[in-house]
């Protein structure tokens, strides 16, 4: 199973973690919930429809990231996922 991980879990930062799976699945943990969640989701999904990936699960663990941070961390899990979790 290929995996693939990006960022921390900073202040201002996301932890993205993208893992092989049979379905697209997305899980989202953040500090700004209730504001955000639906932004955070659609970041998520306009990037993985940008790369045609919908067989992948994406753990987003945010603790306040603006959306070019989540997305920036969402593209580099892929690479690293892609690389063999190099």
């Amino acid at each position: 199973m290929k995996i693939g991980i990006a960022g921390s879990f900073d202040s201002c930062d996301a932890l993205i973690t993208v893992i092989e799976n049979d379905k697209l699945e997305i899980e989202i943990e953040s500090i700004v919930e209730n504001q955000f969640k639906d932004e955070i989701e659609k970041v998520i999904r306009t990037t993985l429809q940008a790369l045609d990936l919908n067989k992948v699960k994406v753990i987003c663990k945010d603790k306040g990231a603006l959306n070019y941070t989540i997305r920036a961390r969402l593209l580099s899990a892929i690479a690293r996922m892609s690389d063999d979790n190099a």
